[in-house]
């Protein structure tokens, strides 16, 4: 799990849906340079977005088609006139996000970084191939679908809660803090292929409703049934696992949280079958990243 990509483009290389027709019809070779854009609003309001994502090695292809080479130079300008170094020496490549962490070709869960203290449940969502995700949220590509079923729980939540910090009122998610911390019993084959299972009942409960928006399914007062079941039978599934039965309450399953957490973090690293605090915590889940985003060939513009 790691931060989506950041633009640090003054709103040039991001558009909406409509935007992204007009610039099709335009240019047939257009629509190699246009992919899906998933910020934290976005995923939870439903909003269609897309971007520009140009590498080095296609920016001249990409420059061939006149308001993409228009956005590109809007961005440079952009900028060039910024009051950080930092965000000065990328107008040497307008063409890119300033950080890329985007991988082609692979689904990804996105998970926001902000979500309203109201939800009963953590709004992840599970986007189709080829979706840039945002750095206003958080990104596991090509995760297994049980991963889903942990971050959608109860525990998970009451786990979040506690050891992440807040916005205001609001729940703020941490990869490091959240993510890599959260202590999972280690999980057998037929648990996963259950919390799968899970994960799709929780997905087709939603599509039943389309086209309500997460904002919409997990307003509290107006959830519908079929998808607080689904979620309800996940809770029992996951906490089964953990202690042979579902939890009283949010005490206890802190309780049992520590408990792993503490066993988990006394382990000498490097032992077999350990997790440290900051590696994925028992269960072989997919860990946050520690590798800086990618950087572009500088490329100047004729």
């Amino acid at each position: 799990m790691e931060y989506g990509s950041k633009a640090a483009d003054g709103t040039n290389l991001i558009f909406n849906n409509e935007t992204a027709n007009r610039i099709d019809l335009s240019h047939s070779g257009s629509r190699y340079f246009m992919f899906r854009y998933c910020s934290a609003d976005d995923a939870i309001s439903g909003k269609l977005r897309y971007c520009l994502w140009i590498e080095s090695h296609n920016v001249e292809q990409a420059l061939d088609v006149p308001e993409i080479r228009d956005r590109v130079e809007a961005v440079r300008a952009f900028r060039s006139k910024s009051k950080k170094l930092a965000t000065k020496k990328l107008a040497a490549t307008p063409f890119a996000f300033s950080e890329r962490r985007f991988i082609k070709g692979k689904n990804v869960l996105v998970v926001p970084s902000v979500s309203s203290e109201r939800r009963e449940f953590l709004p992840i969502m599970l986007m189709p191939k080829n979706t840039v995700v945002s750095n206003a949220a958080f990104a596991i590509y090509d995760a297994p679908l049980w991963n889903m079923a942990l971050i959608a729980s109860r525990i998970h939540l009451v786990w979040i809660a506690t050891v992440c910090g807040k916005l205001e009122t609001r729940y703020r998610y941490s990869n490091t803090l959240g993510w890599n911390t959260f202590p999972v019993p280690t999980l057998t084959t037929k648990n996963k292929a259950d919390l799968t299972r899970c994960a799709e009942d929780i997905l087709l409960a939603r599509e039943v409703h389309f086209p309500a928006t997460i904002a919409d399914l997990y307003d509290p007062e107006a959830m519908p049934d079929n998808l607080r079941h689904a979620h309800a039978r996940n809770d029992e599934v996951l906490e089964r696992i953990y202690i042979g039965r579902p939890f009283k309450n949010d005490t206890e399953r802190l309780e049992k949280l520590f408990e792993l957490y503490t066993a988990m973090t006394a382990q000498p690293a490097g032992s077999t079958g350990s997790a440290g605090p900051t590696a994925p915590a028992l269960a072989g889940k997919a860990a946050a990243s520690a590798s800086p985003p990618t950087s572009p060939t500088p490329f100047s513009l004729s």
